[in-house]
């Protein structure tokens, strides 16, 4: 196996593995509101088109490469459009969206009212 080939194979297996986190995370906790619709829709679209290129390249690296980011987008975009409602209903939030409480869109809910408090 020559050097590019070599290297080629081991960045596609770590940023392979690097996808892991995001795509477990986004598993178990089935918390998705943090990813942007348009984002999840662009990048599938993307890699449709990317893969006109991809796919006419001698099979090699890239294609797994290629190959793990087609099946990540579409894992999250699956995934968003099954458990968006999910996610925020877990969080004490209506289907809307919008907690009952008033409270910041971060990892740690803050109630406005106490927000200077902290």
């Amino acid at each position: 196996m020559n050097l590019p080939v070599l290297a080629g194979t081991l960045s596609t297996v770590l940023f392979a593995l690097g996808m892991l986190p995001m795509l477990v995370k986004a598993a178990r906790t089935r918390d998705l509101a943090s990813y942007s619709l348009g984002n999840l829709v662009l990048s599938n679209v993307a890699n449709a088109v990317h893969s006109i290129y991809v796919f006419n390249l001698p099979a090699g690296p890239i294609w797994a490469l290629h190959l793990a980011y087609v099946l990540a987008s579409a894992l999250m975009l699956a995934w968003w459009w099954r458990y968006r409602e999910t996610g925020r209903e877990a969080d004490g939030g209506t289907a809307a969206g919008r907690t009952t409480d008033r409270t910041e869109g971060s990892a740690v809910r803050i109630n406005l009212s106490q927000k200077g408090a902290q």
